[in-house]
C-alpha cells in the first residue's frame, strides 16, 4: 500500500500543479520593473531574490544578492532555502521570453508560498542598465585575458592598422571631454542599437574609465556573437601618459 502511495505522489503533485496553474495563472502574480527592484534593494526591503535559471547560468553571472533555486529543482530545494512561506519572494530568469520564473511561481504557490512577485525583465535588462551583478571566477578569469595593456593599444593605434575598432562605451558627454584617439562613441547602454557599425571580422576594443561599463559591453558583444573582443581602461591609458583628444 505504501509503495502504491509513493508511486502516485508525483502524479498527484503534477495534477495539483496543473489545477493550480489553471486557476492561478502566471499572469495573476504581481510584476515589478527594473526600477522597482532597484528601489527595493536600495531601501533594504526584506525580501528574497531568487534566480530560477540553471546553476551554470547563475554561476556565470547573476544579480547581486540573488540566491539560486533552479526551476527544475524548486520543489526539492525550496523547503530548506525558503522556510518562511509568507516572506516576499521575487523571482527572475533570462528576460521577458523566459518562462522559468513564471513556472516557478506556479510551483511555489502549490507549495503554499503566499507572497510571490515576478521580475519579468530579468537578468538581461538588469545587466544592460549597468546595475550590480556578480560574475563567477572562471568568467572573470576569461574576461581578464581579454584586457589590452595601454602600451599594446598604443601600438595598434600607431600602426594605423584597420583590423580593429576602438569603442568608447562611456556617456557621450564623457567622450566629448576627452577620449583615446581613433575611438568612436557608443555608450554601453546603447551598444545593442549601435552594434551594426561594428564589423565582426575585426577586433573590437571597448573601454571606459574603470572597467565596469566595458565589462558590460564585453558581455553584450559576446551575446551578439562577436569573436574578437578586448577591453581597455581609460584611466590606465592616461596614467601611462598617452594622448587624448576631444
Amino acid at each position: 500500500m505504501k509503495s502504491l502511495q509513493k508511486r502516485y505522489v508525483p502524479i498527484i503533485v503534477a495534477v495539483l500543479s496543473l489545477l493550480i496553474y489553471s486557476i492561478t495563472s502566471a499572469s495573476a502574480f504581481p510584476v515589478i520593473t527594473t526600477d522597482d527592484l532597484r528601489g527595493m534593494i536600495a531601501s533594504n526591503k526584506d525580501f528574497v531574490l531568487v534566480d530560477t535559471r540553471t546553476q551554470p547560468e547563475y554561476q556565470e553571472a547573476h544579480i547581486d544578492g540573488a540566491v539560486n533555486i533552479p526551476e527544475t529543482e524548486f520543489e526539492q530545494l525550496a523547503p530548506a532555502m525558503l522556510s518562511d512561506k509568507a516572506k516576499q519572494i521575487v523571482l527572475y530568469c533570462s528576460g521577458i521570453k523566459c518562462g522559468k520564473s513564471k513556472r516557478t511561481a506556479v510551483k511555489a504557490a502549490a507549495l503554499g508560498y503566499t507572497n510571490l512577485v515576478l521580475y519579468n525583465e530579468g537578468f538581461p535588462v538588469w545587466e544592460e542598465r549597468g546595475y550590480k551583478i556578480v560574475a563567477g571566477p572562471e568568467y572573470e578569469k576569461k574576461i581578464a585575458t581579454t584586457k589590452v595593456p595601454p602600451v599594446e593599444l598604443k601600438q595598434w593605434i600607431d600602426g594605423k592598422g584597420q583590423d580593429y575598432v576602438l569603442v568608447d562605451v562611456r556617456d557621450a558627454s564623457e567622450f566629448r571631454e576627452g577620449h583615446i584617439p581613433t575611438a568612436i562613441s557608443i555608450p554601453a547602454e546603447q551598444l545593442a542599437a549601435g552594434s551594426e557599425v561594428l564589423p565582426k571580422d575585426k577586433k573590437i576594443v571597448v573601454y571606459c574609465n574603470s572597467g565596469s561599463r566595458s565589462y558590460m559591453a564585453y558581455r553584450k558583444l559576446m551575446r551578439m556573437e562577436y569573436k574578437s573582443i578586448y577591453q581597455g581602461i581609460f584611466a590606465d591609458w592616461k596614467e601611462a601618459g598617452y594622448p587624448t583628444e576631444q
